[in-house]
């Protein structure tokens, strides 16, 4: 049975802002360790995902063991990559809670953006130990003087302790794995000597059922044995157990120390939740390890099913996929217009279209999606405090005495040029100013408290696209504060359509109803009888649309003749159209809601491209 000295082991992470090269750098300590062959791998080998290599971004953690020797002694390396973006800070902070050291990862053309700065914070926040290196220095754009400066006064190091590395050529990427052996601690096996391992990921294979990745902290895990876990209090048997170096490879067993993987056999993918305590059943450990803050979902949408019959498919891939991504939650829902489906939380907006992109990839599902939208809380006139995660739950107006929304704290950074246009839309969009920090001669800091509903209303968008690229953006949920905020319904024939309610500024009411009605207006196909599509807050209606009566030629059939047989048929039409119009429905089809649903979308996509 293989024994690993644990002061010859690595926990580390790779940490940084998006694009910033984490994937590519993770691909040189793999052929530098040799576990994979030079040139022979595909680029940005740990990203397995084929939507995460269209987009270019890391979206699930991902682990690997290196093996490396230095002055004759082989070091276990166990590197875990982890994203970039703001919506999967939930990966990070599980990643980090599993290491002992960061890599913080650093453009040389680009420097220190947002997502440097939330990811530096929650490193040391784990108590990690912090190796700062400045990547792409081949790049001709390349000012890792500069960067290095801003570095230096982010972390407060010294100048000789920030690295430089080109990870794309592998100028001293070397230095760097070697800085991490001398720097990054060995992990600390504690006093208890039983068995406790946390549970930082997991995953569903087919014939393997449920598979977790564990780092064990204390005592050994070895194959057959019985496990449990201390919170969800399941039992299982350790099928397989092994490593990662990139693929897995099964052991006898895991040391305290070691990161690797055990397969149970399970199928019922609540029974090992990401963050529980893993122990043995015979000689249980009595104290579970701290686990990870549950992730609170920001930004809330519908999945509905196109066909009524992928219900129980669409129940099924989501208690899979929640699984490999624990950080969204779903509820079933039911929509007079869209049917059966579920009401799902998400940390973002690109982490809801990531989580769509996979369920219809990944289970074959064909999907609608409604506009997103935030949690507030409604007090009413009896002083009660109401949830409301769809704008369809919200009380009528006339029993409601205050609105409250959340608010986010929002990190911006962007060369000096865009800071007058930046502000602009902020403001526009109901932002508080809190301060401006100058990081280097060019490159601002500028810090606002914002309503969480503008930020995911196509901010980031519009943030692009004044700021030219250059702006990056970081955010973290502050608290709730009441604000002007009303329900605005849509009415069609005089009856609410609930996929359509919205939650906006009192202010922007009118507009937003005048804007909801001709869309409309502009996709439900004509009717028999004249058509009302009406926008109202609390019972006053504020906009009207009016769709006219398809036209049906009644004198197609009157060849000449006297005009008098024409008006007799156009009145008896006529007439017609005014009974239809008394007791007809108005039956919205599907297309016409998958056409608004896109046109609330456009508002909201590009996050992270």
């Amino acid at each position: 049975m293989r024994i690993l000295d644990p002061s010859h082991i690595r926990n580390f992470c790779i940490i940084a802002h998006i694009d910033h090269g984490k994937s590519t750098l993770a691909d040189r300590f793999l052929e530098i360790t040799g576990a994979i062959e030079p040139g022979m791998a595909r680029p940005q080998f740990l990203d397995r995902m084929d939507l995460e290599r269209e987009r270019g971004i890391t979206i699930k953690a991902q682990a690997v063991r290196l093996s490396y020797e230095l002055a004759g002694q082989t070091y276990e390396l166990n590197l875990i990559d982890t994203p970039g973006h703001v919506d999967f800070n939930y990966e990070v902070s599980r990643t980090l809670a599993a290491c002992e050291g960061a890599v913080l990862l650093v453009d040389a053309a680009q420097g220190v953006e947002a997502q440097t700065i939330g990811n530096l914070h929650l490193a040391r926040e784990n108590g990690l130990t912090i190796i700062p290196v400045i990547n792409k220095v081949d790049l001709p754009s390349a000012e890792p003087e500069r960067v290095r400066e801003e570095v230096v006064d982010i972390l407060e190091v010294e100048p000789a302790d920030v690295l430089f590395c080109s990870a794309k050529t592998g100028e001293g990427v070397r230095a760097v794995l070697e800085s991490i052996i001398a720097l990054v601690p060995p992990p600390s096996a504690g006093e208890d000597a039983r068995l406790r391992a946390l549970v930082f990921d997991s995953t569903y294979d087919q014939y393997r059922g449920v598979v977790t990745f564990v780092r064990v902290v204390s005592g050994r895990l070895e194959e057959g044995a019985e496990i449990g876990m201390m919170a969800a209090g399941s039992q299982a048997v350790a099928e397989t157990v092994g490593y990662l170096s990139p693929d897995m490879v099964r052991a006898d067993s895991l040391s305290a120390g070691e990161v690797g993987f055990v397969a149970t056999g399970i199928k019922d993918v609540s029974k090992l939740p990401v963050g529980d305590t893993l122990t043995v059943s015979a000689d249980a450990a009595t104290e579970p390890l701290p686990g990870y803050r549950e992730p609170k979902p920001v930004v809330f949408a519908g999945l509905f099913p196109i066909e009524n019959s992928d219900y129980q498919n669409l129940r099924e891939a989501l208690a899979k996929l929640r699984l490999n991504d624990s950080s969204f939650t779903y509820e079933p829902e039911t929509s007079q217009a869209l049917g059966f489906g579920f009401r799902c939380g998400f940390l973002g907006l690109l982490h809801m279209e990531v989580v769509r992109d996979r369920l219809e990839r990944e289970y074959d599902l064909e999907l609608i999606i409604t506009p997103p939208n935030v949690v507030y809380r409604v007090t009413d006139k009896a002083g009660e405090v109401i949830v409301v995660k769809n704008p369809s739950e919200m009380p009528p107006a006339n029993s409601v005495a205050k609105v409250a929304e959340p608010y986010v704290s929002l990190l911006l950074i962007m060369p000096g040029e865009m800071v007058g246009p930046v502000m602009e839309l902020c403001q526009q969009r109901r932002a508080l100013y809190r301060d401006m920090v100058y990081l280097s001669t060019n490159r601002v800091e500028l810090s606002y408290d914002m309503p969480l509903g503008e930020m995911v209303s196509g901010f980031y968008d519009q943030l692009k696209s004044r700021s030219r690229g250059y702006a990056s953006l970081d955010y973290e949920l502050e608290d709730y504060r009441d604000g002007p905020l009303v329900k605005l319904e849509i009415m069609v024939h005089g009856e609410v359509v609930d996929a359509f309610s919205t939650i906006v500024p009192r202010d922007r009411a009118q507009a937003r109803g005048r804007e909801l009605a001709a869309k409309l207006k502009s996709v439900i196909p004509r009717q028999l009888f004249e058509l009302a599509i009406q926008a109202s807050v609390g019972g006053r209606i504020i906009s009207r649309e009016t769709l006219p009566a398809r036209k049906k030629d009644v004198t197609a059939k009157c060849y000449g003749g006297d005009i008098t047989r024409k008006r007799k048929l156009w009145e008896k039409q006529k007439a017609g159209k005014k009974r239809m119009k008394m007791v007809g429905r108005v039956e919205i089809p599907q297309e016409a809601f998958v056409a608004m649903i896109k046109s609330e979308e456009s508002g909201t996509q590009g996050t992270g491209r």
